[in-house]
């Protein structure tokens, strides 16, 4: 009741609400009874697995060209990769990329480019690129090398993941550790439209936000990782509208993206090789998560971040452990 007063509900929404989280939460019992799970791994992708060199890291869906992109970490191995949605490997680059963690594919009706945060700490980290698909740099956020404070909002540290919607509007989460613990709104010219955030565990602190997405209602999703919750905002104002920690006693949220059809949200939990799929919730309400399938990964698979085909509905996961991306296709 808390939880429905606290959104300004009606008796009749709060009823619907009710209603809404008891289907929930049988789908969910009708699943730890063994219904058949929602995905299945795709194992002939990619056909050539022998070039995941590094450390995978992060992975970005380019929908409408069909292309996949990974981001990987090490020395001397190329730090973006880039395959075909049937698993056939195109090429690589490594210019200005020094220790990519977040990976973002933007498509507009004048091409495509690829957004990446740089979490490194040498003369190309602590910045937010843009890049066309061959690797070429077209933008560059925040001043190279210089890990920055909190107050200066183009400033970044270690910044950990990156959305960018249709209209060039961005939401970065900031940072992976370093001093900054924040969710920042820029605007398609780069200007700060919102930022909230400070290090803690209160209403709208985080601590590591991990990974951003943004649903099809207006609202900002973050994987708040150190506080094992998902916390959610408006992306008109940057309010906050509730969060959802009840899912997550075993292991924090690392990555969150949502499904094609917006129904469902993706979230990997690293500690415990797992992808947590999560119902989402109707318009107005956020109440606490349902839990309504699960895929157990091999141990030590460790998923870092994870993104979603918007045409085909297939996830990707990239596995820090394995030094694999997988896919997995909706049954």
């Amino acid at each position: 009741l808390s939880a429905a007063v606290s959104s300004d509900l009606t008796f009749m929404e709060f009823d619907y609400y009710i209603l809404y989280s008891q289907v929930l939460k049988a789908e969910n019992f009708s699943s730890w009874r063994g219904e058949q799970q929602m995905y299945k791994l795709d194992i002939g992708w990619p056909k050539t697995p022998e070039h995941f060199t590094g450390q995978t890291v992060c992975v970005a869906v380019d929908s409408l060209h069909g292309l996949v992109y990974v981001g990987q970490r090490g020395d001397n191995v190329p730090k973006v990769l880039v395959f075909s949605e049937e698993g056939h490997f195109l090429h690589s680059w490594n210019d200005t990329v020094e220790v990519p963690h977040g990976i973002f594919v933007w498509n507009t009706a004048t091409g495509s480019s690829l957004w990446i945060t740089d979490v490194g700490t040498g003369k190309y980290g602590h910045t937010v690129k843009q890049y066309s698909p061959l690797g070429k740099l077209m933008q560059v956020l925040g001043t190279p090398g210089n890990a920055g404070s909190s107050l200066i909002p183009l400033q970044f540290d270690q910044p950990a993941d990156i959305f960018v919607e249709d209209t060039g509007e961005m939401y970065v989460v900031d940072g992976d550790g370093g001093m900054n613990n924040r969710l920042l709104k820029l605007s398609d010219d780069y200007q700060e439209i919102w930022l909230t955030g400070t290090n803690g565990s209160g209403i709208g602190q985080f601590k590591i936000p991990h990974s951003v997405t943004v649903d099809a209602f207006g609202r900002v999703w973050v994987a708040d990782r150190g506080n094992k919750r998902i916390q959610v905002f408006d992306k008109v104002t940057g309010e906050w509208l509730g969060s959802w920690s009840g899912c997550f006693s075993e292991d924090g949220p690392y990555s969150v993206r949502f499904t094609a059809d917006y129904k469902y949200l993706i979230v990997a939990q690293l500690n415990i090789n797992r992808l947590a799929i999560l119902a989402a919730p109707p318009v107005g309400f956020i109440g606490d998560c349902v839990m309504v399938h699960t895929v157990q990964l091999a141990d030590e698979t460790k998923p870092h971040l994870v993104d979603v085909d918007m045409k085909s509905g297939a996830v990707y996961v990239a596995e820090i452990g394995a030094q694999q991306v997988q896919k997995y296709v909706p049954l």
